[in-house]
Protein backbone atom coordinates (compact mmCIF):
# COMPACT_ATOMS: atom_id res chain seq x y z
CA UNK A 1 0.00 0.00 0.00
CA UNK A 2 1.36 3.96 -0.37
CA UNK A 3 2.24 4.79 2.84
CA UNK A 4 -0.15 8.24 4.18
CA UNK A 5 2.15 11.56 4.01
CA UNK A 6 3.13 12.34 7.68
CA UNK A 7 5.41 15.27 6.89
CA UNK A 8 2.71 17.14 4.71
CA UNK A 9 2.66 20.65 4.45
CA UNK A 10 0.06 21.54 7.39
CA UNK A 11 0.42 25.43 7.78
CA UNK A 12 -3.60 25.49 8.60
CA UNK A 13 -5.99 23.55 10.59
CA UNK A 14 -9.37 24.66 10.68
CA UNK A 15 -11.89 23.48 13.54
CA UNK A 16 -15.25 22.76 12.35
CA UNK A 17 -18.27 21.31 14.00
CA UNK A 18 -19.83 18.20 12.90
CA UNK A 19 -22.69 19.10 14.49
CA UNK A 20 -23.43 21.59 12.15
CA UNK A 21 -23.39 19.99 8.47
CA UNK A 22 -23.58 23.69 6.77
CA UNK A 23 -20.27 23.86 8.05
CA UNK A 24 -18.31 20.72 7.23
CA UNK A 25 -19.99 20.73 3.47
CA UNK A 26 -17.19 23.02 1.22
CA UNK A 27 -14.97 24.73 4.16
CA UNK A 28 -11.89 23.75 1.01
CA UNK A 29 -13.10 26.81 -0.86
CA UNK A 30 -11.14 28.70 1.91
CA UNK A 31 -8.26 26.60 1.27
CA UNK A 32 -6.96 25.42 4.80
CA UNK A 33 -4.34 22.96 4.65
CA UNK A 34 -6.41 20.68 7.07
CA UNK A 35 -9.60 21.05 8.38
CA UNK A 36 -10.06 19.26 11.80
CA UNK A 37 -14.19 17.85 11.87
CA UNK A 38 -15.03 18.20 15.74
CA UNK A 39 -16.86 14.99 17.75
CA UNK A 40 -15.11 16.43 20.90
CA UNK A 41 -16.07 19.73 22.76
CA UNK A 42 -18.09 21.43 19.96
CA UNK A 43 -21.28 18.93 20.03
CA UNK A 44 -23.49 18.84 22.56
CA UNK A 45 -23.82 15.92 24.41
CA UNK A 46 -27.33 14.66 23.64
CA UNK A 47 -26.18 15.45 19.55
CA UNK A 48 -23.00 12.97 19.43
CA UNK A 49 -24.64 10.59 17.20
CA UNK A 50 -26.13 12.98 15.31
CA UNK A 51 -22.68 14.67 15.00
CA UNK A 52 -21.04 10.99 14.26
CA UNK A 53 -24.13 10.67 11.48
CA UNK A 54 -23.16 14.26 9.87
CA UNK A 55 -19.51 13.14 10.19
CA UNK A 56 -19.34 9.47 8.24
CA UNK A 57 -21.96 11.06 5.67
CA UNK A 58 -19.29 13.99 4.36
CA UNK A 59 -16.14 11.62 4.42
CA UNK A 60 -17.87 9.59 1.83
CA UNK A 61 -19.64 12.08 -0.45
CA UNK A 62 -17.80 15.46 -0.35
CA UNK A 63 -14.72 15.64 -2.83
CA UNK A 64 -12.38 18.01 -0.23
CA UNK A 65 -9.92 18.35 -3.37
CA UNK A 66 -6.88 17.30 -1.22
CA UNK A 67 -7.44 18.94 1.88
CA UNK A 68 -6.40 16.69 4.69
CA UNK A 69 -9.29 15.49 7.19
CA UNK A 70 -8.58 15.10 10.59
CA UNK A 71 -11.06 13.88 13.08
CA UNK A 72 -11.42 14.87 16.96
CA UNK A 73 -12.64 11.71 18.71
CA UNK A 74 -14.13 12.42 22.26
CA UNK A 75 -11.88 11.88 25.64
CA UNK A 76 -10.18 8.45 26.44
CA UNK A 77 -12.01 9.09 29.73
CA UNK A 78 -15.98 8.91 27.87
CA UNK A 79 -17.40 5.97 26.50
CA UNK A 80 -17.65 7.95 22.94
CA UNK A 81 -14.38 7.78 21.60
CA UNK A 82 -14.43 3.98 20.19
CA UNK A 83 -16.98 4.62 18.19
CA UNK A 84 -16.26 7.83 16.80
CA UNK A 85 -13.38 6.32 15.46
CA UNK A 86 -15.11 3.35 13.77
CA UNK A 87 -17.14 5.90 12.60
CA UNK A 88 -14.00 8.05 11.50
CA UNK A 89 -12.46 5.12 9.80
CA UNK A 90 -15.17 3.96 7.90
CA UNK A 91 -15.98 7.26 6.79
CA UNK A 92 -12.53 7.19 5.25
CA UNK A 93 -10.29 10.27 7.26
CA UNK A 94 -6.97 10.41 6.93
CA UNK A 95 -5.87 11.19 10.66
CA UNK A 96 -7.26 11.11 14.31
CA UNK A 97 -6.78 13.76 16.71
CA UNK A 98 -6.45 12.21 20.50
CA UNK A 99 -7.80 15.19 22.91
CA UNK A 100 -6.37 15.16 26.23
CA UNK A 101 -3.33 13.45 25.92
CA UNK A 102 -1.08 12.45 28.83
CA UNK A 103 0.78 9.25 28.09
CA UNK A 104 2.32 7.76 25.60
CA UNK A 105 -0.49 4.88 26.40
CA UNK A 106 -2.93 6.78 24.95
CA UNK A 107 -1.99 6.98 21.67
CA UNK A 108 -0.82 3.17 21.73
CA UNK A 109 -4.73 2.89 22.68
CA UNK A 110 -6.38 4.76 20.02
CA UNK A 111 -3.22 2.92 17.41
CA UNK A 112 -5.30 -0.20 18.36
CA UNK A 113 -8.21 0.96 18.26
CA UNK A 114 -7.70 2.32 14.77
CA UNK A 115 -6.49 -0.88 13.37
CA UNK A 116 -8.94 -2.89 14.36
CA UNK A 117 -11.46 -0.50 12.79
CA UNK A 118 -9.38 -0.51 9.63
CA UNK A 119 -9.44 -4.11 9.38
CA UNK A 120 -13.36 -4.10 10.19
CA UNK A 121 -13.98 -2.17 7.38
CA UNK A 122 -11.32 -2.95 4.65
CA UNK A 123 -8.66 -0.57 4.95
CA UNK A 124 -4.95 -1.33 4.89
CA UNK A 125 -3.59 -1.09 8.38
CA UNK A 126 -1.12 1.94 9.42
CA UNK A 127 -3.27 4.01 6.78
CA UNK A 128 -5.01 6.37 9.08
CA UNK A 129 -2.21 9.11 11.13
CA UNK A 130 -2.71 9.89 14.48
CA UNK A 131 -2.28 13.57 15.86
CA UNK A 132 -2.12 14.62 19.73
CA UNK A 133 -3.64 17.49 21.39
CA UNK A 134 -1.42 18.24 24.78
CA UNK A 135 -3.75 20.06 27.32
CA UNK A 136 -2.68 19.71 30.57
CA UNK A 137 1.04 20.19 32.67
CA UNK A 138 1.10 16.08 32.92
CA UNK A 139 0.70 16.10 29.00
CA UNK A 140 3.01 19.08 28.82
CA UNK A 141 5.90 17.12 30.51
CA UNK A 142 5.14 13.58 28.75
CA UNK A 143 6.07 15.26 25.05
CA UNK A 144 8.76 13.08 24.20
CA UNK A 145 7.61 9.93 25.23
CA UNK A 146 4.17 10.78 23.25
CA UNK A 147 6.11 11.68 20.24
CA UNK A 148 8.05 8.31 20.17
CA UNK A 149 4.74 6.62 20.92
CA UNK A 150 3.55 5.64 17.28
CA UNK A 151 4.81 4.71 13.81
CA UNK A 152 1.42 6.76 12.85
CA UNK A 153 1.73 9.99 15.02
CA UNK A 154 2.78 12.60 12.38
CA UNK A 155 2.13 15.87 15.54
CA UNK A 156 1.46 16.86 18.21
CA UNK A 157 -0.59 19.88 19.24
CA UNK A 158 -0.92 22.49 22.03
CA UNK A 159 -4.44 23.18 23.14
CA UNK A 160 -4.39 26.51 24.91
CA UNK A 161 -7.63 26.82 26.83
CA UNK A 162 -7.33 23.39 28.84
CA UNK A 163 -3.66 24.18 29.47
CA UNK A 164 -4.38 27.38 30.90
CA UNK A 165 -6.91 25.84 32.74
CA UNK A 166 -4.64 22.74 34.58
CA UNK A 167 -2.39 25.96 35.34
CA UNK A 168 -4.31 27.97 37.39
CA UNK A 169 -3.69 31.15 35.00
CA UNK A 170 -5.29 33.29 32.89
CA UNK A 171 -4.65 34.03 28.80
CA UNK A 172 -2.88 37.25 28.49
CA UNK A 173 -3.15 37.95 24.49
CA UNK A 174 0.97 38.49 24.98
CA UNK A 175 1.47 34.17 24.81
CA UNK A 176 3.99 34.29 27.78
CA UNK A 177 1.78 31.69 29.28
CA UNK A 178 2.70 29.51 27.01
CA UNK A 179 6.14 30.11 26.32
CA UNK A 180 7.33 26.62 28.50
CA UNK A 181 5.04 24.68 26.94
CA UNK A 182 5.48 26.11 23.19
CA UNK A 183 9.15 25.54 23.88
CA UNK A 184 9.21 21.98 25.41
CA UNK A 185 6.70 20.69 22.57
CA UNK A 186 9.02 22.18 19.71
CA UNK A 187 12.03 20.02 21.32
CA UNK A 188 10.31 17.09 21.41
CA UNK A 189 8.42 17.02 18.53
CA UNK A 190 12.05 18.16 16.87
CA UNK A 191 13.85 15.19 18.36
CA UNK A 192 11.13 12.83 17.32
CA UNK A 193 11.02 14.06 14.06
CA UNK A 194 7.16 15.04 13.64
CA UNK A 195 5.44 18.19 13.23
CA UNK A 196 4.07 20.76 16.22
CA UNK A 197 1.18 23.09 16.29
CA UNK A 198 0.36 25.75 17.89
CA UNK A 199 -3.01 26.45 19.55
CA UNK A 200 -5.96 28.33 18.45
CA UNK A 201 -6.15 32.43 18.67
CA UNK A 202 -10.05 33.43 19.15
CA UNK A 203 -10.17 36.42 19.30
CA UNK A 204 -11.28 37.41 15.77
CA UNK A 205 -11.45 41.39 16.48
CA UNK A 206 -7.70 41.30 17.08
CA UNK A 207 -5.95 40.28 13.96
CA UNK A 208 -2.87 42.26 14.57
CA UNK A 209 -1.97 40.51 17.41
CA UNK A 210 -3.03 36.84 15.54
CA UNK A 211 -0.70 37.71 13.27
CA UNK A 212 2.18 38.73 15.85
CA UNK A 213 1.50 35.56 17.13
CA UNK A 214 1.75 33.54 14.34
CA UNK A 215 5.11 35.14 13.29
CA UNK A 216 6.04 34.12 17.08
CA UNK A 217 5.43 30.63 16.70
CA UNK A 218 6.69 30.34 12.60
CA UNK A 219 9.83 31.60 14.24
CA UNK A 220 9.96 28.85 16.82
CA UNK A 221 9.60 26.34 14.01
CA UNK A 222 5.73 25.34 14.75
CA UNK A 223 4.81 23.57 11.65
CA UNK A 224 1.29 25.35 11.28
CA UNK A 225 -1.30 26.95 13.44
CA UNK A 226 -4.99 25.50 14.66
CA UNK A 227 -7.77 28.09 13.46
CA UNK A 228 -11.54 28.98 13.90
CA UNK A 229 -12.33 30.91 11.20
CA UNK A 230 -11.66 31.34 7.60
CA UNK A 231 -10.49 35.36 7.81
CA UNK A 232 -7.33 33.58 9.64
CA UNK A 233 -5.92 31.58 6.95
CA UNK A 234 -4.58 34.04 4.23
CA UNK A 235 -2.00 35.31 7.26
CA UNK A 236 -1.03 31.91 8.28
CA UNK A 237 -0.30 31.06 4.43
CA UNK A 238 1.37 34.33 4.40
CA UNK A 239 3.52 33.95 6.73
CA UNK A 240 4.92 30.59 6.01
CA UNK A 241 5.60 30.98 2.54
CA UNK A 242 9.44 31.47 2.52
CA UNK A 243 10.11 34.87 0.68
CA UNK A 244 11.90 35.56 -2.85
CA UNK A 245 15.38 36.10 -0.89
CA UNK A 246 15.31 33.22 1.31
CA UNK A 247 14.21 31.17 -2.03
CA UNK A 248 17.58 32.54 -3.75
CA UNK A 249 19.74 32.00 -0.93
CA UNK A 250 18.27 28.57 0.24
CA UNK A 251 19.02 27.85 -3.91
CA UNK A 252 22.69 29.59 -3.76
CA UNK A 253 22.81 27.16 -0.52
CA UNK A 254 21.73 23.72 -1.84
CA UNK A 255 24.27 24.35 -5.48
CA UNK A 256 27.06 25.47 -3.66
CA UNK A 257 27.20 22.53 -0.59
CA UNK A 258 26.36 19.67 -3.95
CA UNK A 259 29.67 21.70 -5.84
CA UNK A 260 32.15 22.02 -2.45
CA UNK A 261 31.06 18.56 -1.36
CA UNK A 262 31.94 16.92 -4.68
CA UNK A 263 35.46 18.38 -4.56
CA UNK A 264 36.09 17.80 -0.71
CA UNK A 265 35.72 21.51 0.45
CA UNK A 266 33.46 21.39 3.70
CA UNK A 267 33.38 24.87 4.88
CA UNK A 268 32.80 27.93 2.46
CA UNK A 269 31.10 30.96 2.33
CA UNK A 270 27.50 32.46 0.74
CA UNK A 271 26.90 35.68 0.33
CA UNK A 272 29.52 36.21 2.89
CA UNK A 273 27.77 33.88 5.21
CA UNK A 274 30.34 30.95 6.68
CA UNK A 275 28.39 27.51 5.56
CA UNK A 276 28.90 23.95 5.83
CA UNK A 277 26.91 20.96 5.32
CA UNK A 278 24.92 21.77 8.31
CA UNK A 279 22.66 24.35 6.60
CA UNK A 280 21.97 21.64 3.86
CA UNK A 281 18.87 20.87 5.27
CA UNK A 282 17.29 23.85 6.10
CA UNK A 283 17.92 25.35 2.24
CA UNK A 284 16.32 22.01 1.73
CA UNK A 285 13.24 22.93 4.09
CA UNK A 286 13.02 25.87 2.26
CA UNK A 287 12.57 25.15 -1.07
CA UNK A 288 9.63 22.33 -0.50
CA UNK A 289 7.85 24.32 1.68
CA UNK A 290 8.07 27.17 -1.58
CA UNK A 291 7.68 24.29 -3.93
CA UNK A 292 4.22 23.01 -1.18
CA UNK A 293 3.04 26.59 -1.21
CA UNK A 294 3.12 26.83 -4.95
CA UNK A 295 5.58 30.01 -5.05
CA UNK A 296 8.95 27.83 -6.38
CA UNK A 297 9.74 28.19 -10.21
CA UNK A 298 13.05 27.18 -9.91
CA UNK A 299 14.70 23.51 -11.08
CA UNK A 300 15.82 22.03 -7.88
Amino acid sequence: MSRPDKYRLRRTMMFLNCQKPGLIKDPYIYKPDSIMLDLEDAVAEKEKDAARYSLYHALQEIDYRGVERVVRINGLDTDLWREDIRCAVAGGCDSIRIPKTETADDVRTVEYAIAEAEREFGRPVGEVLIMAALESARGVINAMSICDSSERLFGIALSGGDYSKDLQISISGTGVEFMGARQHMIIAAKAARIQCFDTVWTDLDDMEGFRREVEIIHSMGFDGKSIVNPRQIPVVHEIYTPKEKDIIYAEKVIREIDDKKARGIGVFTVDGKMIDIAFYAGAKRTIALAKASGVYRGDL
